[in-house]
């Protein structure tokens, strides 16, 4: 989100440069999340590569698993319902019918994540959005109340179906061996060296599942996380939440009480691999993830911790650029139409990887908006969105991420 001026706004300042940074920062996390399926298809399988078993890598898959994994998606999805508002707003400010404009901002998003899906990477959360957004858009006049106790009915709903799941199913009914995935996961690696079809066909093969994941679990996760995004929105809960110390210590001490062990379980009993360690993970995220917001909310309010803010906030004002950035890098980097690294890099490879790919993005991100007012991705969207042609200029007024 960024701020309507006849000049660039100062990134120091202003409420709505701390949404955009929280946005690049997520988006920080969800890159060191999916830069491991990029690079291999083992993550994929819920199986480690062989190739890659020192204690090092281990501790790099722990950690990932304990801060990032699930952490991330979490925030993000909270402001895509922040952001939801401030679309209300922006249509209602240009006298726009509000439903059809969200009803084309969706499709145009389904479309670009079909498009992603296809050609970049397979883990895709646009389409997921789209469709959960359609759901919103049905609830978007519901009061503060409703939306909060839905958001909770969802997340307890999610939390039990997978509590019950552990309990009483098991999972080698139907799920491979641990000897068969590990084939399939070298198969699947061996393909993304190949040829664009290849690599296609790698990328459409994992749709049942990325279809399954969407329906159980990251879908409902994600309409909670909307709800609760736009009451905070309606609420303008950033608009002095940097200068509220007390409350911000708060969520910390609670959010790191709860949302530390809640990664360390998650993580200790193998991830997505074991049920009730999901179910770990989809009960304790919410509170890590507010403490990190909490974290560097204070951070960025603080004279020698501004200059977070100026670099995470050009990467947030183009946070769906970005998104499907981080997948051409993967591509770039990992496939046969590129280095074709896949297979051959480690955890803690990836990792620096992530933060260099992050940091490029960065530097690109703010030399992009002091010549552009929207980023390619950005420009396309509202393009179908207002069925206009965006303004040229800087300084764009609504997030379309």
């Amino acid at each position: 989100m960024t701020q309507r001026t006849n000049s660039p706004a100062p990134l120091q300042t202003g409420r709505v440069h701390d949404v955009d940074a929280l946005r690049g920062f997520a988006l920080f996390g969800i890159l060191v999340v999916n830069i491991t399926f990029m690079a291999s298809a083992f993550p994929g399988n819920l199986v480690d590569d062989p190739d890659f078993s020192t204690p090092i890598d281990a501790v790099v898959r722990f950690l990932v698993a304990a801060l990032f994994s699930m952490k991330f998606y979490l925030l993000f999805s909270f402001l895509f319902g922040y952001s939801f508002v401030l679309q209300m707003d922006a249509a209602a400010r240009a006298g726009a019918a509000f439903v059809p404009r969200m009803l084309r901002r969706s499709l145009g998003l389904f479309v670009l994540g079909a498009g992603h899906i296809v050609l970049l990477y397979s883990g895709d959360v646009l389409t997921t959005y789209a469709v959960i957004c359609l759901v919103l858009l049905a609830m978007h006049r519901v009061r503060d109340r409703t939306a909060l106790l839905t958001s909770a009915i969802i997340y307890a709903f999610v939390t039990l179906s997978l509590i019950v799941s552990a309990a009483f199913l098991d999972r080698s009914m139907f799920m491979p061996s641990h000897d068969e995935a590990l084939a399939q996961a070298a198969t699947q690696t061996q393909a993304m060296l190949g040829t664009p079809a290849e690599i296609v066909g790698h990328h459409l093969s994992g749709l049942d599942l990325l279809v399954i994941q969407a329906v159980s679990l990251q879908g409902p996760t994600a309409l909670a996380m909307f709800l609760i995004g736009m009451i905070a929105a309606r609420r303008g809960l950033f608009s002095d939440l940097g200068d509220r110390a007390r409350l911000l210590k708060r969520i910390q001490m609670v959010g790191f009480a709860v949302g530390l062990p809640g990664g360390v379980v998650y993580a200790w009993l193998g991830g997505d691999v074991n049920t009730w360690a999901t179910a770990a993970s989809v009960v304790s995220a919410p509170f890590l993830s507010a403490a990190y917001v909490a974290t560097l909310v204070r951070l960025m309010h603080t004279t020698r911790g501004a200059w977070v803010r100026t670099a995470l906030a050009p990467v947030g004002r183009i946070a769906l650029t970005n998104y499907l950035g981080q997948s051409l890098a993967g591509l770039l980097l990992f496939t046969g139409l590129g280095l074709g690294l896949a297979g051959r890099v480690s955890p803690p490879l990836l990792l620096v990887l992530a933060v260099a790919i992050f940091i490029l993005q960065a530097a690109l991100s703010a030399w992009w908006l002091k010549r552009h007012r929207y980023g390619p991705a950005e420009y396309l969207l509202r393009l179908f969105t207002n069925w206009t042609r965006p303004r040229r200029g800087q300084s764009a007024s609504v997030p379309t991420l």
